[in-house]
């Protein structure tokens, strides 16, 4: 793989030199001290994958990566230090596309290969991605639930990766407080993000937002984030747990499991929702949820940071619609038959 280190510290670069040297099948192709190199070079030499510090000077990672996925798109993996400290630049970024985060790998101690291990295996993933051709297999539960017309609860199921954080926080600005649906988000995140990702879409979101947990309930105007880099899934006409199963997945948790999980369990209507994302997670689920009956909906291609999910799902004919990010909610309200209040007009957000 191809890759480019923008980060202005020379031990940080020369640390991820020396990480990357340890898979042959990596190759730096350039560096650059900022983010407004980072964009040149990028135009000059494309790579296959950025390695995006995010505090630097002149231009930061977050603009850096806003104009690089705007101009040159290409995969985009933050390796900062602090995590926790810088969690809104993470967002924002991922909004503009980023497909991950980890921390600056260390060399010191006992057993450097241990300190490169979770960059090694985060390049990994995303090789799998760029690479991913081929409709992801879905394992399908067999269902046990009665009939959709017997239940009168709704769920919105919600599939996002690269440039997620910003399209779900547009999507849930839009939704009102007395949203007559059970919200669930499957967002590709690492599990150490999930919680502060929660908090931070609940800062857009008149609705309650939260990690699901294991046996959660999905309930009217409440909505629900995976939170772990298990899959979440139904496993019960109400109830949601995680599994590890398909172990194979690149996307973890994965939208597929999820809606075909909801597909075959959830006895009420469903609304499938699929944002922006590499790759093709949640374009079979997402046909299977059309095949059945349930309205499903697609982001389109000008409103996303990347068009990778939703174009698999648009080309297999899962969408009923396909929307810029801003109609997606107003979609889901005369979808799922909100009135306007008296008096001849709808003055919800």
């Amino acid at each position: 793989m191809k890759i480019a280190i923008v980060n202005d510290l020379p031990m940080a670069v020369e640390a991820l030199r020396r990480v990357l040297a340890q898979r042959p099948e990596h190759c730096v192709i350039w560096v650059a001290e900022n983010g407004a190199q980072a964009v040149q070079r990028c135009a000059e030499l494309r790579p296959d994958l950025v390695l995006m510090d995010l505090l630097m000077p002149v231009m930061d990672g977050v603009e850096a990566t806003r104009r690089i996925m705007a101009e040159t798109p290409c995969a985009i993996l933050l390796v900062t230090a602090n995590m926790g400290i810088n969690t809104a630049r993470i967002f924002d970024a991922m909004g503009h596309g980023a497909l991950d985060v980890v921390d600056t790998p260390t060399l010191v101690g006992a057993d450097p290969r241990a300190g490169a291990a979770p960059l090694l295996a985060k390049i990994e993933i995303i090789g799998k991605l760029i690479g991913d051709s081929a409709p992801a297999r879905a394992d399908v539960v067999q269902s046990a639930a009665a009939s959709r017309g017997t239940f009168a609860q709704q769920l919105v199921a919600i599939g996002a990766s690269a440039g997620g954080p910003a399209a779900l926080a547009t999507l849930l600005r839009g939704l009102p407080a007395d949203f007559p649906a059970a919200v669930v988000i499957v967002q590709h995140v690492d599990e150490q993000f999930a919680a502060g990702m929660a908090q931070w879409l609940a800062q857009h979101s008149v609705l309650p937002v939260q990690v699901a947990r294991e046996g959660d309930r999905p309930t009217r105007g409440t909505v629900l984030l995976a939170a772990t880099n298990d899959h979440l899934r139904l496993v019960t006409s109400e109830r949601l747990a995680y599994t590890p199963i398909p172990q194979e997945y690149a996307y973890r948790p994965s939208v597929d499991v999820f809606f075909h999980s909801a597909c075959a369990l959830w006895p009420g209507d469903i609304v499938g929702v699929l944002l922006t994302g590499m790759g093709r997670d949640g374009a079979l689920g997402l046909k299977a949820l059309r095949d059945q009956g349930h309205h499903t909906i697609a982001q389109d291609q000008a409103s996303c940071a990347v068009y990778g999910m939703p174009r698999a799902a648009v080309a297999l004919g899962a969408a009923v619609d396909v929307l810029p990010i801003d109609a997606i909610a107003p979609r889901l309200r005369a979808a799922l038959s909100i009135q306007p209040k008296p008096g001849g007009h709808d003055d919800r957000p």
